[in-house]
């Protein structure tokens, strides 16, 4: 849904906790306050541990979890202050148990709980977990001493249902049931949902109606999106109509079916209305789609043969320099936008400031001496809304912010309906820097699976279906961007870690289509026509196969900060292609020395021949400054030569 991001804490063996529960007892007794019934939500102690990591100064093995007979008491210590505060529940929430979890993990939840529930000084207790099913974790919860669970009944966890009955039932508990989906922007099915919920009041002591998980993952309010067609509206539901649909499905399990039958019969129509739209049914994407073959997601030629093809073509020095796309978004460029969609300017005059954008990050990279160009993507205000706004079946929003991390917010595009290009989306740009230079230019796009991961997903059809109908239209401008000149073009997958599955057995159909969807972007261009791929915001140690099977002929990987520990991995899973670890780690102000570039160069070259290793930042380097990143990539190329110069 969005590129969200989480700081976590590293910890080790002499690890202290103490508790601090100012913020929590201000937040919560604010809300008393103003006479609202609140719950305190805090992380629970499992979670807690599970996400944190070793700090760099201890043993890589350490076990995390290890600590949490010190942390239990600090919670128990937490939860005192709540109830003196006056809070009657507090909301303890543990998503990990949701991943397949080793005995000791269990065991760890069993005693944890255990400790907090028999607590005589605490509030009562909700433990939530969401996202997927909780499989063997569900039996340890259930027989929790608490008063209340909270579980997800929608998509992957839909299968908790079964699981809650097969343990027989919830006993003496309230079950909080997540039966709206609070990870996407689509109406509930009423129906479906109720159907649900009677199930569940045969097995619990009381059920309360819930979203499956907080709300934050949701833009506001539908009703603010005015250039959203009426019809297609009313298919939206964000945090306030999701907190409606809670209301009415309450009313109805409270006062049954009939109080709420004008409710279920207009989502009824919305629900028909959708399935049977033209705009989420294209005739021609569908054909298009079942004529694809196993050979439309295959290059022509194996690695071995079109590598060499690519460096007669290229003529690049060992340790090619380049960068992986974007140069900082500047005040001016945003000015420019801004003026453009509020009509103080016009399209020519936008389209100029653009060319300058384009010709000063050119002129700047060759004066550098980076041997492999970007036109810098001073045109596109998100790489995923970019391509969204000009692919038919997106809907893009005014209003539909939701946090990344941070005070970053983004808008992520709405994904409604088949999904085909009109027209070439980035070849006039990336033709016109080509134009400016004799030094190979790379063609720039956003990769299908992160167009899905970061985009508000239809849920009306598999993902592999919605992907393949990205990857066809992301063809398309594959191919033009080739008959343009383009003699390298890099498809941009960071979400590909990210998207992955919680659960192990869901892996392998998962990056199945996923690598498909790559190959099949990007299987039509001739051999001598190098495909790159970028891929950052994860670790990479349990998805080498599947960047194998994406076929790329040049992955770049962020890699600063493990000091280029990929790498090695790849290394040794006997990966065959060319490497790009990045040596500049773009989410900081810093800037990195030339001898700093030089010695993760030197550390890379220990697992990558240099005919195969890269040159590049981590990422993209929208968010940074102009004086640091000229500096910085100065630094970058110093180092190249020095490292070059030694081979």
């Amino acid at each position: 849904m969005s590129n969200y991001h989480y700081l976590v804490p590293e910890l080790g063996p002499g690890t202290t906790f103490a508790a601090d529960s100012a913020k929590q007892v201000h937040e919560l007794t604010e809300a008393l306050e103003l006479g609202h019934t609140a719950r305190p939500v805090l992380v629970g102690p499992v979670t807690y541990l599970l996400l944190a990591k070793p700090a760099p100064t201890v043993p890589a093995d350490f076990e995390p979890l290890t600590l949490l007979d010190r942390l239990l008491p600090v919670y128990a210590e937490v939860l005192r202050d709540l109830r003196a505060a006056g809070a009657q529940w507090v909301q303890l929430d543990e998503p990990a148990l949701v991943q397949d979890q080793p005995p000791a993990v269990l065991n760890a939840a069993s005693r944890a709980y255990r400790d907090l529930g028999g607590l005589t000084e605490r509030p009562k207790l909700l433990v939530a977990s969401y996202f997927d099913r909780l499989g063997d974790a569900l039996p340890v919860l259930a027989k929790a001493p608490v008063e209340g669970l909270a579980f997800d009944f929608t998509g992957r966890g839909a299968a908790n249902l079964d699981d809650v009955a097969a343990a027989g039932g919830l006993r003496g508990k309230r079950l909080v049931a997540g039966v709206v989906d609070g990870r996407n922007v689509w109406i509930a099915d009423l129906g479906r949902s109720m159907a649900t919920l009677a199930t569940l009041l045969g097995l619990a002591d009381r059920v309360d109606v819930a979203p499956s998980c907080s709300l934050l993952h949701v833009p506001l309010d539908a009703t603010a999106e005015r250039d959203v067609t009426p019809q297609i509206a009313r298919w939206l539901a964000f945090a306030r109509q999701k907190t409606d649909e809670v209301v009415t499905m309450a009313r109805g399990l409270t006062e049954g079916a009939d109080s709420i039958a004008a409710h279920l019969s207009a989502n009824r129509a919305d629900l028909l209305a959708r399935a049977t739209s033209a705009l989420t049914h294209d005739p021609a994407v569908r054909a298009r789609c079942a004529a694809v073959t196993p050979a439309d997601a295959r290059r022509s030629l194996p690695y071995a043969e079109r590598s060499v093809a690519q460096r007669a073509r290229l003529g690049l020095p060992p340790l090619p320099t380049t960068t992986i796309g974007s140069f900082p978004q500047t005040v001016e460029l945003r000015t420019a936008r801004a003026d453009l969609r509020a009509g103080r300017i016009g399209a020519e005059s936008y389209d100029e400031r653009i060319e300058a954008e384009i010709r000063e990050v050119v002129a700047f990279q060759e004066k550098t001496g980076i041997d492999v160009l970007v036109h810098g993507e001073p045109e596109r205000n998100d790489m995923v809304q970019y391509f969204a706004e000009r692919l038919s079946g997106f809907l893009a929003t005014q209003h539909g912010w939701v946090q990344s991390y941070g005070t970053r917010y983004v808008r992520p595009p709405i994904l409604a309906g088949d999904i085909s290009r009109p027209q070439a989306m980035t070849v006039r740009w990336t033709a016109y820097a080509q134009s400016l230079t004799d030094r190979p230019v790379k063609g720039m796009l956003t990769g299908p699976v992160t167009m899905l991961a970061w985009s508000f997903v239809r849920d009306d059809q598999p993902l592999a279906e919605t992907a393949r109908q990205v990857a066809l239209a992301l063809r398309d401008e594959v191919e033009d961007l080739e008959a343009a000149g383009s003699p390298v073009i890099q498809v941009d997958e960071p979400a590909l870690r990210e998207t992955l599955p919680l659960r192990a057995a869901d892996h392998d159909a998962y990056l199945h289509w996923a690598t498909e969807a790559f190959r099949l972007t990007t299987g039509g261009v001739r051999p001598d026509t190098q495909i790159h791929t970028h891929m950052c915001y994860a670790e990479f140690g349990d998805i080498l196969q599947a960047i194998d099977d994406l076929d790329a002929d040049v992955i770049s990987l962020e890699a600063a900060r493990s000091h280029t520990q990929v790498a090695g991995e790849l290394a040794t899973a006997g990966y065959p292609r060319e490497v790009g670890p990045g040596v500049y780690d773009i989410h900081s102000p810093r800037v990195p020395s030339t001898e700093e570039a030089a010695a993760l160069l030197r550390k890379g070259l220990e697992a990558i021949a240099p005919e195969r290793l890269w040159v590049n930042p981590d990422c993209g380097l929208k968010t940074r400054g102009w004086p640091e990143v000229r500096v910085s990539l100065e630094n970058l190329v110093s180092a190249a030569h020095e490292v070059r110069s030694a081979l």
